[in-house]
């Protein structure tokens, strides 16, 4: 049978390297890390991860309760949340909070009487009062994904939603656009009212009035895009571009716009946001707000296990967007000099 000191000597460091890798404590360079992990596959070496939760009351693995495993954007958060959990020589266990504040509390409870050694939670709906209980009530590390939580900075991993909103809208205001519609992801989110918030602000700073009728509101589904962008031409209201607060909703709106023989970008632009895989096989091609996911929870995983090694802690400085800028978007019939250029 291979042990931790077969281990140890293929990999040329310490059987007590070898076990601060396994358990993910101490100061280790990543390139030891991966000399041990290298040996461990050459020799075949499973650790009894068991047997050390049951000595250690550790399950030397890491917790993750996510709102749903639908779509692209969770598909990414579990893939890389799963390499850099592997990265520190544990495990992840993973778990759906059903999208309500509820089931997510009761999915952490599950995980910290599997003794995990942190939790990372991505929440759409808990109220910052609720995730702050939380912190001080449970007894394992806690980081929070997808909310500012302003009391705990060093615990919480988010993404200024309002700010991307507002970049996209204002391109399009800076490309000749005033009467831009609106369709939105659920209200009832933080994020939904974040998007709806950053829409606003825009128009507001360029002095565009605005008009509830070019705003609908949505459930995030390509279904929903469809309909409500088929609404908004039915209606009767104008408008030169439409900004959807995801992506999704922006191909069932381009649908639409095919089907009522409406040109993209010449006769609408469509601007997207989360910059999809989609995105850029659309045709023409989708203009979006790219949100780094893929560094955000890399950057939670990395606190949670400074959390329950017990290393000092710094705030966590806002995820930024990038606008991502394709074919979608065309100049409208105010660019230019500020006046109406007859199309």
């Amino acid at each position: 049978m291979v042990t931790m000191l077969d281990v140890s000597l293929r990999a040329g460091v310490s059987k007590a390297t070898v076990s601060r890798v396994l358990n993910g404590t101490g100061q280790v360079k990543a390139s030891t890390r991966e000399q041990v992990f290298k040996a461990m596959e050459e020799l075949g070496y499973k650790p009894n991860f068991l047997a050390r939760s049951l000595a250690n009351r550790s399950s030397n693995s890491i917790g993750l309760v996510v709102s749903t495993f639908d779509g692209f954007y969770f598909g990414r958060l579990l893939q890389q949340a799963s390499r850099r959990t592997e990265f520190y020589g544990k495990q992840l266990i993973v778990t759906d909070g059903h999208d309500t504040p509820e089931k997510e509390l009761e999915a952490v409870q599950m995980l910290a009487d599997r003794h995990c050694d942190a939790i990372v939670l991505y929440t759409r709906f808990m109220s910052e009062r609720a995730l702050m209980s939380l912190m001080n009530a449970i007894q394992v590390p806690l980081v929070v994904i997808n909310r500012d939580v302003t009391q705990a900075r060093e615990r919480c991993v988010f993404f200024e939603q309002q700010d991307a909103a507002f970049q996209a809208t204002e391109y399009l205001i800076q490309q000749g656009h005033r009467e831009i519609a609106c369709i939105t992801v659920p209200i009832s989110t933080p994020t939904g009212k974040a998007r709806l918030m950053g829409y606003r602000q825009a128009l507001q700073k360029h002095g565009i009035a605005w008009d509830e009728n070019r705003v609908k509101y949505g459930d995030s589904s390509m279904t929903e895009g469809h309909h409500l962008c088929q609404e908004l031409l039915t209606s009767g209201v104008t408008f030169s571009a439409l900004f959807s607060c995801n992506d999704d909703m922006a191909l069932g709106a381009s649908k639409a716009l095919h089907q009522a023989g409406i040109r993209i970008p010449q006769d609408i632009s469509l601007f997207g946001f989360d910059d999809a895989p989609s995105a850029q096989w659309l045709e023409p091609a989708l203009s979006s707000v790219y949100l780094p996911i893929d560094n955000m929870i890399i950057t939670a995983i990395d606190q949670a296990i400074k959390l329950a090694s017990g290393e000092p802690l710094e705030p966590i400085p806002p995820f930024v967007g990038t606008l991502v800028l394709r074919d979608s978007v065309a100049p409208g019939p105010w660019f230019g000099a500020g006046r109406k250029i007859s199309k």
